[in-house]
């Protein structure tokens, strides 16, 4: 039979009703997962359509995924972060939500402090196991969406959690039907769906979610969990990795709207933020994150990235406060003592610092050269050059015009007596056997040794700028 789609203006065939397929052993997809091999990505050369929707956001879990891989945060350092992200997703609620954990005194103080700041975004919604003891503790929280751990792989729902997938099926439909029969809005989060039966299991149960959100009148989300990284986007690529796969078959088959469909990845195989843009373009309106990618094992999507991911594919910032990635790093360091590898784009101290003398000298020139963009008016982060021994004049030159703001008609030049000299001493250094870059403190005492009146000119300078 064929219809005609509305949507697509096009003449399709009926979509086909996949049932559950109630194995009795596990698929575990051994030729693709070997275990003691790399993982293989394998290609059938089917290609799905890009389907961007009209609206498309970030969701959180900072609170609950990534803080299961840092020291356990304070509830003022929940505030104080939940009102940065507010900052950075702006107005229009760019960054949806933030879901949190309620299983400890502290958790549910935080949840309740960050309700009583009034925001209305990012939305708090709630995470829990699939089972009435923990719905109890959503219905004390008064949250209108929580997060529901629905296992889809054989992986878990053979080995970990000893049941059928025909069993898993009906305990998860029941703490379903519960959260709906209580007005409740569930995000069911499929685990390991890059490893489950896609047409076996991860579609009949999806059509399960839908005939029971359209009978309640009830929206069911649904979060695609790639829990160990294994999703790919490759062009004709196969499920259960394909992510573009996934999120049409999901919106094909099961007729997930867009508005349900969220992506979760890990950057297990470093595709984390490649993948969720792809979801992104393929139909899923959500992609979920945390500030700086925290989270099991290699982490999650660093939610900045896709920040600055949005902007980029569509145009806009929407209102987006980018300053607010570079006072999240800040407060990271400073506030939870959290290392942040130098070099981590967007939120590294030396993410836009060459050390190359040649890009230097064409920064002294026009940053625009080497710098990705105009880093100081969007981030609040001005490009910076790290002086080592390949830096050269150019490098020292930059180095000092940057570190005491210098007015263009005060710029030093790389031909300076100054800049001459500091070359020679940091050259000394580095054949005395030296292999460190020099700190900004290092050299601002330099300067005051070789010429003690440039410094104070230059440090009055540097003070009428921060003033």
């Amino acid at each position: 039979m064929i219809y005609f789609d509305k949507g697509k203006n096009l003449l399709e065939e009926d979509k086909y009703h996949y049932e559950l397929q109630d194995v009795a052993e596990p698929e575990l997809f051994r030729d693709i997962y070997p275990y003691d091999e790399i993982p293989k990505t394998v290609f059938n050369y089917r290609h799905v359509p890009m389907n961007m929707p009209a609206e498309i956001w970030i969701t959180d879990t900072t609170f609950r995924d990534g803080q299961q891989s840092t020291s356990p945060f304070t509830v003022k350092q929940i505030v104080d972060i939940f009102k940065l992200m507010a900052r950075l997703g702006g107005p229009k609620g760019i960054v949806r939500q933030s879901e949190f954990f309620l299983y400890s005194e502290k958790d549910s103080r935080a949840l309740k402090e960050c309700q009583d700041l009034g925001l209305r975004f990012p939305e708090i919604t709630t995470w829990i196991r699939a089972n009435e003891k923990d719905f109890e503790l959503v219905k004390e929280a008064g949250v209108e969406e929580t997060g529901i751990l629905v296992s889809c792989s054989d992986y878990h729902i053979f080995k970990k959690m000893n049941l059928t997938r025909a069993q898993a099926m009906d305990k998860y439909l029941g703490i379903v039907k519960s959260a709906l029969s209580h007005g409740i809005k569930p995000r069911c989060h499929f685990e390991d769906i890059t490893r489950a039966d896609f047409y076996g299991f991860v579609v009949p149960f999806a059509n399960a979610l839908m005939k029971l959100s359209k009978e309640s009148g009830i929206p069911v989300k649904i979060r695609m969990c790639d829990t160990m990284g294994f999703g790919v986007n490759y062009p004709g690529t196969s499920v259960p990795r394909s992510v573009q796969g996934i999120v049409y078959g999901l919106h094909h088959h099961a007729e997930v709207p867009s508005a349900l469909l969220e992506w979760h990845g890990h950057n297990d195989f470093y595709k984390v933020v490649t993948n969720a843009t792809t979801a992104w373009l393929y139909g899923a309106s959500s992609v979920n994150c945390s500030l700086l990618g925290i989270g099991e094992r290699t982490g999650n999507c660093p939610l900045e990235a896709m920040a600055i991911e949005y902007a980029s594919l569509r145009g806009t910032d929407d209102g987006m406060d980018f300053t607010a990635i570079t006072d999240i790093a800040r407060y990271f360091e400073e506030e939870l003592g959290y290392i942040i590898p130098p070099t981590t784009p967007f939120v590294g101290r030396a993410f836009n610092a060459t050390r190359a003398g040649i890009h230097a000298d064409g920064m002294l020139k026009d940053p625009e050269i080497y710098n990705i963009f105009d880093t100081a008016k969007i981030l609040g982060r001005p490009a910076r050059v790290s002086i080592n021994n390949a830096s050269g004049l150019a490098g020292i030159a930059y180095w000092i015009n940057d570190y005491y703001f210098l007015p263009d008609d005060h710029k030093i030049d790389k031909r300076d007596e100054l800049v001459v000299k500091m070359k020679e001493i940091i050259d000394s250094e580095y054949a005395a056997g030296r292999n460190s870059i020099w700190g900004d403190d290092e050299l601002d005492n330099m300067i005051r040794q070789i010429d003690r009146d440039k410094h104070r000119e230059f440090v009055a300078f540097g003070r009428l700028k921060k003033g």
